[in-house]
Protein backbone atom coordinates (compact mmCIF):
# COMPACT_ATOMS: atom_id res chain seq x y z
CA UNK A 1 0.00 0.00 0.00
CA UNK A 2 1.50 3.25 -0.75
CA UNK A 3 2.36 5.52 1.79
CA UNK A 4 0.22 8.71 1.09
CA UNK A 5 -2.96 9.80 3.19
CA UNK A 6 -6.26 7.97 2.30
CA UNK A 7 -9.14 10.11 0.93
CA UNK A 8 -11.17 9.24 3.69
CA UNK A 9 -14.51 10.65 1.80
CA UNK A 10 -13.66 7.76 -1.45
CA UNK A 11 -11.30 5.47 -0.13
CA UNK A 12 -13.11 2.65 0.79
CA UNK A 13 -11.52 0.76 4.36
CA UNK A 14 -12.34 -2.36 5.04
CA UNK A 15 -13.64 -1.03 8.30
CA UNK A 16 -14.34 2.55 9.96
CA UNK A 17 -15.07 2.49 13.65
CA UNK A 18 -14.42 5.58 16.64
CA UNK A 19 -12.45 4.84 19.51
CA UNK A 20 -14.51 4.56 22.63
CA UNK A 21 -13.57 5.78 26.33
CA UNK A 22 -14.07 1.75 27.25
CA UNK A 23 -11.23 0.64 25.24
CA UNK A 24 -8.40 3.24 27.00
CA UNK A 25 -5.53 1.66 28.52
CA UNK A 26 -4.04 3.66 32.35
CA UNK A 27 -2.31 5.86 29.75
CA UNK A 28 -5.08 7.34 28.79
CA UNK A 29 -4.53 5.69 24.75
CA UNK A 30 -6.08 3.28 23.37
CA UNK A 31 -5.31 -0.05 24.37
CA UNK A 32 -3.14 -1.62 21.43
CA UNK A 33 -5.08 -5.33 21.84
CA UNK A 34 -8.32 -3.05 20.71
CA UNK A 35 -6.92 -1.78 17.44
CA UNK A 36 -5.65 -5.16 16.62
CA UNK A 37 -8.71 -6.53 16.90
CA UNK A 38 -9.65 -3.90 14.62
CA UNK A 39 -6.99 -5.28 12.11
CA UNK A 40 -8.27 -8.57 12.39
CA UNK A 41 -12.04 -7.70 11.57
CA UNK A 42 -11.02 -5.78 8.71
CA UNK A 43 -8.52 -8.26 7.33
CA UNK A 44 -10.74 -11.01 7.53
CA UNK A 45 -13.09 -9.51 5.40
CA UNK A 46 -11.36 -9.93 1.97
CA UNK A 47 -9.77 -13.22 3.42
CA UNK A 48 -13.60 -14.65 3.85
CA UNK A 49 -14.71 -13.35 0.57
CA UNK A 50 -11.68 -15.24 -1.38
CA UNK A 51 -12.07 -18.29 0.76
CA UNK A 52 -15.86 -18.30 -0.13
CA UNK A 53 -16.22 -19.57 3.84
CA UNK A 54 -14.79 -19.21 7.05
CA UNK A 55 -11.03 -18.35 8.18
CA UNK A 56 -8.90 -18.70 11.03
CA UNK A 57 -5.84 -15.90 11.71
CA UNK A 58 -3.01 -17.93 12.08
CA UNK A 59 -0.54 -15.47 12.27
CA UNK A 60 0.65 -11.72 12.87
CA UNK A 61 3.59 -10.57 11.68
CA UNK A 62 5.52 -6.99 11.11
CA UNK A 63 3.23 -4.88 13.41
CA UNK A 64 4.70 -1.98 14.24
CA UNK A 65 2.70 0.90 16.24
CA UNK A 66 3.50 4.17 15.09
CA UNK A 67 1.78 6.41 17.09
CA UNK A 68 -1.07 6.41 20.07
CA UNK A 69 -4.68 6.09 18.88
CA UNK A 70 -7.28 8.50 21.05
CA UNK A 71 -10.57 8.43 21.84
CA UNK A 72 -13.05 9.74 19.17
CA UNK A 73 -10.00 8.81 16.47
CA UNK A 74 -12.17 8.08 13.55
CA UNK A 75 -9.88 4.29 12.89
CA UNK A 76 -9.93 3.60 9.42
CA UNK A 77 -8.50 -0.11 8.42
CA UNK A 78 -7.01 -0.63 5.01
CA UNK A 79 -6.70 -4.17 3.56
CA UNK A 80 -4.69 -5.28 0.79
CA UNK A 81 -4.25 -9.18 -0.27
CA UNK A 82 -0.57 -9.81 -0.23
CA UNK A 83 -0.82 -13.29 -1.16
CA UNK A 84 -3.30 -16.31 -1.71
CA UNK A 85 -1.70 -20.01 -1.43
CA UNK A 86 -3.50 -23.34 -1.54
CA UNK A 87 -5.26 -22.63 1.85
CA UNK A 88 -3.73 -19.35 3.30
CA UNK A 89 -4.35 -15.71 2.50
CA UNK A 90 -1.64 -12.68 3.82
CA UNK A 91 -3.04 -9.72 3.91
CA UNK A 92 -1.18 -6.03 4.61
CA UNK A 93 -3.45 -3.92 7.16
CA UNK A 94 -2.60 -0.08 7.42
CA UNK A 95 -4.68 1.95 10.19
CA UNK A 96 -5.07 5.64 9.88
CA UNK A 97 -6.74 7.61 12.20
CA UNK A 98 -8.80 10.79 11.86
CA UNK A 99 -8.91 13.49 14.08
CA UNK A 100 -11.73 15.87 14.68
CA UNK A 101 -9.95 18.87 13.03
CA UNK A 102 -9.54 16.62 9.79
CA UNK A 103 -5.88 15.72 10.31
CA UNK A 104 -5.39 12.50 9.82
CA UNK A 105 -2.31 9.76 10.23
CA UNK A 106 -1.12 6.31 9.96
CA UNK A 107 -1.38 4.37 13.46
CA UNK A 108 0.13 1.35 12.64
CA UNK A 109 0.47 -1.12 10.02
CA UNK A 110 0.71 -5.55 10.50
CA UNK A 111 0.14 -8.54 8.20
CA UNK A 112 -2.17 -11.42 9.34
CA UNK A 113 -2.32 -14.93 7.82
CA UNK A 114 -5.40 -16.46 7.88
CA UNK A 115 -6.44 -20.11 6.83
CA UNK A 116 -9.61 -21.36 4.85
CA UNK A 117 -11.36 -23.88 7.42
CA UNK A 118 -13.84 -26.67 6.44
CA UNK A 119 -17.12 -26.91 9.10
CA UNK A 120 -14.65 -29.09 11.22
CA UNK A 121 -12.18 -26.41 11.60
CA UNK A 122 -9.43 -27.85 9.50
CA UNK A 123 -7.60 -26.07 6.82
CA UNK A 124 -9.17 -26.70 3.29
CA UNK A 125 -7.74 -25.58 -0.21
CA UNK A 126 -8.62 -21.95 -1.42
CA UNK A 127 -10.60 -22.48 -4.52
CA UNK A 128 -7.90 -21.18 -7.51
CA UNK A 129 -10.42 -19.45 -9.31
CA UNK A 130 -11.94 -17.34 -7.39
CA UNK A 131 -8.24 -16.27 -5.42
CA UNK A 132 -7.50 -14.40 -8.94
Amino acid sequence: MSERVPDFDRDAPASRTFAMPKDLNGNGDVFGGWVMSQMDLAGSAPAVRLARGPVATVGVEAMKFHRPVSVGDEVNCYTEVERVGRTSIRVRIDVWVRKLDGTAYKVTEGVFTYVAIDKDGRPRPVVPALAE
